[in-house]
């Protein structure tokens, strides 16, 4: 049976996405902000899909002592570790520091996913073939970073950092990629689709599609055979796509990676 971790799982994309993956007959941890809610989710989706297994997991990902605690709990359910979706999102109307300093948007988005990868790598490296996916979004193609700045201190807009979080996603997958080259993991980064979740109704007001077409490149790049193999690329709608030149800039990727590091250095 094979395992996913689907961080965000609790409602929107990510619920739909461990829907579908426990229907294909996987274990999926469904991961949520606490306790509670991951329990009663997975409790619920065991009852819904029938000789299901879904198995709850918890960590509030703007708190980076939690994240790696959340890893401790996944590395505990599964030594195996077949896929690792980084689904889990959030959009700031505010700037706001957290508890570690880092701003909430970046902290959520970019700084958790780096962390908690980090920490699985010995899990999904148990594996034939280890499949790392994190959610972006085609926001990532009007965002910029300053790797000095990620905090916005000088500068705070909320769709701006958004856009920077989904810019520093692909970057991420970017530089895992090349990291992870001659190893049995592989790492892609995805465009959901405009996709009727509270994020973007908190964030834009606007209609969008529904959650099973938002969860359909993630299972795809989870499940598919034909993307055994493919790392350090961009999709949207189950196909690959060119993301934005600052994703593609190899320089500016190797120095985020770099700052990521020193900022959770502590928790690594």
């Amino acid at each position: 049976m094979k395992i996913a971790l689907i961080t965000g799982a609790t409602d929107g994309i990510g619920l739909e996405t461990a829907r579908q993956l426990l229907r294909r007959g996987w274990h999926v941890l469904i991961h949520g902000r606490n306790e509670d809610k991951a329990a009663r989710i997975a409790a619920a989706l065991g009852r819904e899909i029938e000789g299901s297994e879904a198995t709850a997991v918890w960590g509030d990902l703007s708190d980076m002592a939690q994240v790696a605690e959340l890893s401790r709990q996944v590395a505990a359910q599964a030594p195996l570790l077949d896929v690792v979706i980084n689904n889990a999102g959030v959009y700031e109307r505010h700037r706001r520091l957290t508890v570690d300093g880092l701003e909430a948007t970046m902290a959520v988005n970019h700084f958790a996913p780096f962390l908690l990868t980090r920490r699985l790598l010995p899990q999904l490296g148990a594996r034939a073939a280890g499949r790392i996916i994190t959610v972006s979004s085609i926001a990532h193609q009007s965002g910029s970073l300053d790797v000095n700045d990620l905090t916005f201190a000088r500068r705070y807009d909320a769709y701006a950092a958004y856009a920077a979080s989904k810019l520093a996603n692909v970057l991420f997958t970017v530089e895992l990629a090349k990291r992870l080259a001659g190893t049995h993991i592989t790492a892609n980064a995805l465009h959901p689709g405009v996709i009727g979740t509270k994020l973007l109704h908190a964030a834009f007001a606007v209609a969008g599609a529904s959650v099973e077409t938002g969860a359909r490149t993630s299972v795809y790049l989870a499940a598919s055979a034909k993307v055994l193999g493919v790392s350090g690329k961009y999709f949207d709608d189950c196909r690959e796509a060119r993301p934005s030149a600052l994703a593609r800039d190899a320089e500016l990727a190797g120095r985020l990676w770099a700052a990521s590091e020193r900022e959770l250095a502590r928790f690594m």
